[in-house]
């Protein structure tokens, strides 16, 4: 039986889309702690919302190029599963925080194009557990709502598990699961009305077509 395709739901700034994303059964939410993003948050308002979430949901903390001081900080803080590092850190970054007083799982971003060379994430293997993908643009960092071109997947050399982003909506997410069946999904703008702001029905709708993406791969076995 095909596995089932995760869903991270990114950007969450206030407790009414995080609770509306548990509703509608996303795996995991992620919360930006970069100050220039027009989605991000306060480490006080994350651990509010975090604090209410019921079991089994996932939280994700997005970091660029931050002080892993600070980083470790916000995690112990916040309580978050995961960090999610979208600059240019480097391995030993990672495995700082994988041996941190707090320690949490990493997920190392990469911003991908037709240049992006195939043995760029070998060297994070070891303390990685999870590459998320998303779509370059010179000098953002992420949360373009592009689409990079999935053919270029396979010719990297990817062992940890693969998070698909990067423009991801309800009227494409179906299609990005058939053609490059990733552990996961990362959803931000797609299911917005306004940046920080999620749209309910967008949202829904996104997770129909996951659910019935997966349903196409369990029959093509």
């Amino acid at each position: 039986m095909a596995a089932r395709t995760r869903v991270k739901m990114c950007g969450i700034t206030n407790r009414y889309d995080a609770e509306e994303g548990v509703r509608a059964g996303v795996d995991a939410l992620g919360f930006i702690f970069v100050d220039e993003s027009p989605r991000h948050i306060l480490p006080e308002n994350a651990r509010e919302i975090i604090a209410d979430l019921p079991p089994f949901v996932d939280c994700v903390g997005v970091f660029v190029d931050r002080d892993p001081q600070e980083v470790e900080e916000i995690i112990a803080y916040c309580g978050l599963s995961y960090a999610q590092l979208h600059g240019s850190e480097e391995p030993k970054y990672c495995e700082r925080l994988a041996r941190a007083a707090a320690p949490c799982k990493v997920i190392k971003a990469f911003r991908v194009g037709g240049e992006t060379e195939a043995d760029l994430f070998t060297p994070y293997n070891e303390m990685a557990q999870g590459f998320l993908l998303d779509t370059y643009s010179k000098g953002i960092a992420g949360g373009t709502g592009m689409v990079f071109d999935w053919r270029i997947i396979g010719r990297l050399h990817l062992q940890s598990p693969l998070i698909l982003a990067g423009g991801l909506d309800p009227e494409n997410v179906r299609e990005a699961i058939k053609q490059v069946r990733p552990f996961g999904v990362d959803v931000n703008s797609g299911v917005e009305r306004a940046p920080g702001i999620k749209d309910v029905d967008k949202l829904h709708a996104f997770m129909e077509q996951v659910r019935l993406a997966d349903q196409n791969k369990a029959l093509e076995g």
